[in-house]
């Protein structure tokens, strides 16, 4: 389990994590969600005693994680595939690794086929393409066979098939038990792989609930209504304590009322519908509005 209470991180002027509270459970995957420089990597560093927080406080089964000797048995991560020597071979960089923390060598192996690089374990890892980095990382995260486990960005440079394993293998480690803690920035990865999200911004949490809790809050559901009476539908329909937004002069999108309802409503009033058609807003959407306020650049914007 990995607690964080009140983190503060401050460079400067500059605060990149905010008073962070949240805990991360076993039997879970939870995913560390916000948008580029959100503070995300600065609280997994800090998790991992890498940076010291300006003030608050961060254990990993109750103790900080720095004061571990050999803390691959304790807490695997992934925080930056490229970052390795490029002129080693996968197998020397994971048996050095092994070494380091007094991991036995037959690890090594097992670890590189459980990643699907057994083929490739001679080879020096600078000739090796970003999904084939990232399986690397998540070799080394899983060779002291830790009871927690962090990622960050996992899934960058993945092809298809390397995503679908990556999601199952989180799945598997969570049913075994183990914390699993998954960063990104896209809604969309979480929705097929995480259980629990954890949302921040600006450094500070935005929100701390269960994938389906965070769907039924965020997830904005609605009617979607076509008539070229939408003019003379609408005081109906705000007179029965629904509200309509407007896309287009005869489209609009109405909460509050279900679709058999204004239908109903239409035909008592003799308005012709064209459509009706139930919506829910994706979760990706949801996430986009929920974090709007902390992106730090918008595409367009003036310099």
């Amino acid at each position: 389990m990995i607690e964080i209470e009140r983190l503060t991180k401050r460079y400067g002027a500059t605060t990149a994590v905010d008073q962070l509270s949240f805990t991360v459970r076993p039997g879970a995957v939870t995913g560390f969600l916000g948008p580029n420089g959100a503070g995300k990597s600065t609280t997994l560093r800090m998790i991992l005693g890498l940076n010291t927080p300006t003030s608050g406080t961060v254990t990993v089964d109750g103790v900080p994680f720095a004061g571990r000797p050999r803390g691959l048995r304790h807490v695997g991560a992934l925080l930056d595939a490229s970052d390795v020597h490029g002129g080693r071979t996968a197998r020397a960089h994971l048996s050095a690794l092994a070494r380091g923390n007094r991991i036995p060598l037959g690890r090594v192996e097992e670890v590189l086929v459980e990643v699907g690089l057994a083929k490739a374990a001679g080879r020096r890892i600078g000739g090796y393409s970003l999904g084939m980095k990232q399986r690397l990382g998540i070799a080394g995260a899983l060779l002291g066979d830790p009871p927690v486990l962090l990622f960050d960005e996992p899934l960058n440079g993945l092809d298809p098939e390397g995503v679908l394993w990556v999601r199952g293998l989180f799945r598997r480690l969570a049913e075994e038990g183990r914390t699993v803690f998954v960063s990104s920035h896209m809604m969309a990865e979480m929705e097929h792989t995480a259980d629990h999200l954890v949302v921040i911004g600006r450094g500070r949490l935005i929100a701390d609930q269960s994938l389906t809790e965070f769907s039924a809050t965020n997830a904005e559901t609605g009617v979607a209504v076509r008539t070229p009476e939408l003019a003379s539908l609408e005081p109906v329909l705000l007179a029965e304590g629904a509200e309509l937004r407007r896309t287009e002069p005869e489209f609009g999108i109405v909460t509050g009322l279900d679709a058999q309802r204004i239908g109903e409503l239409a035909l008592r009033h003799g308005l012709v519908l064209h459509e009706l058609s139930p919506r829910t807003s994706s979760l990706e959407s949801a996430f986009m509005s929920l974090t709007a306020d902390s992106v730090e650049y918008l595409a367009g914007e003036a310099r």
